[in-house]
């Protein structure tokens, strides 16, 4: 007949006698101290340029296809694709709001970007936009070729880039470029473009800068003092 016996265990003293005792390492318990987490809800602040509202003039058509918004105006038209993060209201005025589909911060970045996108849109078709660049150097001139821009900006060749479709192109004193149009980014992906070429150095200002650009300009290598 096998009789068992159990005898009672306690951890710490287990713990003691195995690595206190065979191997001199001193072991210190320690109550376990519980941990408890508290969900906060985060609300979204509203942005200031998104909750302004868009004037439609009476030139201008709107139409609303789901998320697809397509604007036409005199000067042309244009359209843009809506995220599910952002949604369009057409008010009883007649006026459009941009407003926010959900709660989260990327709506909260959407919702002031497409409201600008929106009001892009509606300014370009019925008004436009320019913007202006200047030659600075001596040599450096433009000129119109068709519907090509020519440029001198000290290379051993001239610089031809051809005007996209929608863009407008005018040189004036061989220095000064006005693009234009009625669609912004495009005018403003051209015209940086075109000062991609030779963007202005700090030291004397020569190159191809925008008409309202401010050079931060440098002090040259002083001459050696007599």
């Amino acid at each position: 007949m096998v009789t068992s016996v159990t005898y009672p265990l306690q951890t710490s003293n287990f713990a003691s006698l195995f690595f206190g005792e065979r191997n001199g390492i001193c072991v210190s318990s320690s109550p376990v101290t519980r941990v408890s987490f508290m969900r906060t809800t985060i609300e979204c602040k509203e942005s200031r340029i998104g909750k302004q509202p868009i004037e439609v003039p009476s030139n201008v058509a709107i139409a609303m296809e789901g998320r697809d918004l397509k604007v036409k105006g005199p000067l042309g038209e244009l359209s843009i694709t809506y995220p599910s993060e952002v949604k369009l209201e057409r008010e009883d005025s007649g006026n459009l709001r941009v407003r926010k589909a959900v709660e989260t911060r990327r709506a909260n970045q959407m919702h002031g970007l497409f409201r600008t996108l929106t009001n892009n849109m509606k300014v370009g078709v019925s008004k436009g936009f320019e913007k202006k660049l200047q030659l600075v150097g001596v040599g450096y001139r433009a000129m119109l070729e068709g519907r090509d821009l020519v440029l001198s900006l000290g290379f051993s060749h001239p610089v031809r880039m051809e005007i996209p479709d929608g863009l407008q192109v005018k040189v004036e004193e061989n220095t000064r470029i006005t693009v234009s149009g009625y669609d912004k980014s495009a005018i403003g992906q051209f015209a940086a473009s075109i000062r991609k070429w030779r963007p202005p150095e700090p030291y004397k200002g020569k190159g191809v800068k925008y008409t309202d650009e401010v050079v931060r300009r440098k002090e040259g290598k002083a001459g050696k003092k007599k």
